[in-house]
This record gives structure tokens, C-alpha cells and sequence, in this order.
């Protein structure tokens, strides 16, 4: 499937990118003289950047080797509890280096897999998509709002780590508890288990040790050259650039030109002034809520028109990715794979309770001196 071809599937089933698109159509008549400025307002380093992370992460998932060492690790667990835990935390790891979709992907068609042991599957695959917005924080590559927020705060990727580990952590301890305190100690019996699925050595390797330079390339702020660095894999194995996402890149596009296009118009100006974000509550709380309505990486792209307080920022936009569904389009993705269709449900008896308790956890974090 071609690039072109990629979109085209993309347009047709993705109601987020079919929305974008109005949206533009709409902002365009509203204001047809800023049709020109349209490439200005996107930022192409956040863009390229996620480009490199599209085509590494997706020749370690088409490798083959996450899901045959994720069944081996699956294999030691004697329990319930033991397997929630390592799956939820091997979700929360993984969403750290890998972002939290590409875990999702890795880890939620696992634990389908293991349908006949028993488990609750439902609410392991909510736990994991908990885990996937939770680990996703700590690192500037973990999720899109994040990957904004560093290109946006020049800051290195240490740095922004270490900004965001105390969230992250605040994040993982009470979600862990929590899932010891919601799967049984009982004992599993895993069924004969099929023959693993074909690998690829050399394109594991490629897409490992390309990683770390990418990364170093791009802390440095040079994603032309970050990209470069990437032309052994896509000289080995073409066929990765064809497999990426297209139509996520093009949502990022849109979403940059139809958020500043918007934030520009007089009364959404008037209403944000209203709020006043210089005032760091104000800021935060408003992050939360324009995540429940609009996902958190367009409230990020939103809110960065009207302050530069890029921490307080990116921790109200990580906590808004819990709570309703339309958070984060990690929860979606991994809904959309679970095949219960009361999921959602299960779903938000969960993550609107966790979101009360971390979105106070977290503001007593950002009021400490100093944060």
C-alpha cells in the first residue's frame, strides 16, 4: 500500500481525520486571505520528529520480536495477579521509548490471546491502556503531547524527563496498586500455545541502534539530520515507509492549522482572556477540562498559543488523557481493539475516579517550590 493509498483508508475510517478536514473547509471560509500562511502555523520539527518515531517503532513492531518475547515473559506468570501486573507495567514501559499507541498495539492483541485462561480481559486491556497514558509522561517521545511540548520548551530530552518523572511516578504507583487489588490470585492454566510468528533479526537491530541517534540528532534540534540517520533501515527494509501511519501525520498537520487558525479568531480570544492562564490553576485546570473535550494533544497545541508555561501545561494535558474516553487517543485505540462492547464503560468506572485522584496528586506536585 502506497503513502497515497495509506490516506485514502485513513479518510475513509478515520472520523477524527474526516472532522479536521471539515473544520478546515469551515476556518478557511471563515478567513480565505490566511490560506497562504497555512504551512507557517504547522511545526514541521514536531511533525519530522514524529515522522522518525513512526518508522522506528513500526520496524520494531513489524520485526516481530515484541509479541515473541512478551508471550515468553506471559508463559512465567502463575497467577492472574502476576500476569495483570507485568502486562500493565510492560505497557507502561514500553509506551516510555515506543509512544503509547505502538504499546497498545503490541500489547493489547496479547492479551487477547488469552481468552481461554480465563482472565478478565476487558479490564486488563483498560488497565493497559491506563498504563500506556501513565507510562507515556516520563519521556518527550511517550506520547504527542509531549513530543510538542519539548520541541516547544527547547529544553533537553533529560531534562524534560526529569520535569516529568515526578508525574509519572504519581501516575504509576496507585495505578499498580490498584491493579493488584483488582485481579485475583488464582492460578492460571495456559493453553497449548501456536507456533510464534516469523521474525527479523536484522531489522530489529536496525531500528534499536538507529534509535538511539535519532533521539540524540533530535536533541540537539536537528530533525532533518535525525531523519537522515534513518536511511539504512529504509534502505533494508522499504517496505516500513509504506506501513507507517500516514494519516496520523496528517492529523498533526491539520490539527497545528485548524487549533491556530481557531485560537486566532476574535471570540475565542475573548473567552480565553476570560480565563486568564497566566494564573497557574487557571492554566492547568483548563488543560484537564479541554482534554475531556477536545483530546489532550489538541488542548496541548490550543493552550501553547496563550502561555508558555510549558510544564504546567503538559502535566494538565497528561493528567486530562484519563478520565472520559476522548481524552487520549490511546484509551480509543485500545477500546476500538477490545472486542466487549461495554468496554467504554468499564472503561470510565475506572479512569474518571483515577483522573479526580491524580489531578489533585498532581497539582500538589506543581505547587511545591521550586516545580
Amino acid at each position: 500500500m502506497s503513502p497515497l493509498q495509506a490516506l485514502a483508508k485513513s479518510l475513509a475510517g478515520d472520523m477524527l481525520l474526516r472532522i479536521l478536514l471539515l473544520a478546515l473547509v469551515a476556518l478557511t471560509l471563515a478567513a480565505p486571505d490566511r490560506i497562504g500562511s497555512y504551512p507557517s502555523l504547522v511545526d514541521w520539527r514536531t511533525v519530522g520528529t514524529l515522522l522518525g518515531l513512526l518508522i522506528l517503532t513500526k520496524g520494531i513492531e513489524l520485526s516481530g520480536w515484541l509479541p515473541h518475547l512478551a508471550r515468553r515473559l506471559v508463559g512465567l506468570m502463575s497467577s492472574e495477579r502476576l500476569l495483570a501486573l507485568l502486562l500493565v507495567a510492560s505497557t507502561a514501559a514500553l509506551a516510555t521509548v515506543l509512544t503509547n499507541d505502538v504499546a497498545l498495539f503490541v500489547i493489547v492483541p496479547l492479551t487477547l490471546t488469552l481468552k481461554d485462561t480465563g482472565v478478565p480481559l476487558t479490564r486488563l486491556i483498560v488497565f493497559e491502556a491506563l498504563a500506556a497514558n501513565a507510562g507515556s509522561v516520563l519521556t518527550p517521545v511517550g506520547n504527542p503531547q509531549n513530543l510538542f511540548l519539548w520541541q516547544l520548551s527547547h529544553t533537553g530530552f533529560a531534562e524534560f524527563a526529569w520535569t516529568m518523572l515526578p508525574l509519572t511516578l504519581l501516575l504509576l504507583a496507585p495505578l499498580l496498586l490498584l491493579t493488584l487489588l483488582s485481579f485475583s490470585g488464582r492460578t492460571l492454566h495456559f493453553p497449548q500455545r501456536q507456533a510464534a510468528a516469523k521474525t527479523d533479526r536484522l531489522q530489529l537491530a536496525l531500528s534499536l541502534a538507529l534509535y538511539l541517534p535519532f533521539l540524540v540528532l533530535t536533541d540537539m534540534h536537528r530533525p532533518l539530520a535525525a531523519l537522515l540517520v534513518l536511511a539504512p533501515l529504509l534502505i533494508a527494509r522499504r517496505g516500513v515507509l509504506l506501513r507507517i501511519d500516514w494519516g496520523l501525520l496528517l492529523v498533526f498537520v491539520l490539527m497545528f492549522i485548524d487549533l491556530r487558525l481557531l485560537g486566532a479568531l476574535p471570540p475565542v480570544k475573548n473567552l480565553i482572556a476570560t480565563i486568564n492562564l497566566d494564573i497557574a490553576w487557571h492554566l492547568y485546570s483548563t488543560a484537564i477540562a479541554a482534554s475531556q473535550v477536545v483530546s489532550n494533544v489538541p488542548a496541548a497545541i490550543l493552550l501553547a498559543q496563550y502561555s508558555q508555561d510549558w510544564k504546567v501545561i503538559a502535566y494538565g494535558v497528561n493528567v486530562g488523557g484519563f478520565g472520559f474516553m476522548l481524552g487520549s487517543l490511546a484509551n480509543i485505540i485500545a477500546l476500538r481493539m477490545t472486542p466487549d462492547r461495554r468496554a467504554w464503560i468499564v472503561f470510565h468506572a475506572y479512569s474518571v475516579p483515577f483522573l479526580a485522584v491524580a489531578a489533585v496528586l498532581a497539582w500538589l506536585v506543581l505547587r511545591q517550590p521550586g516545580a
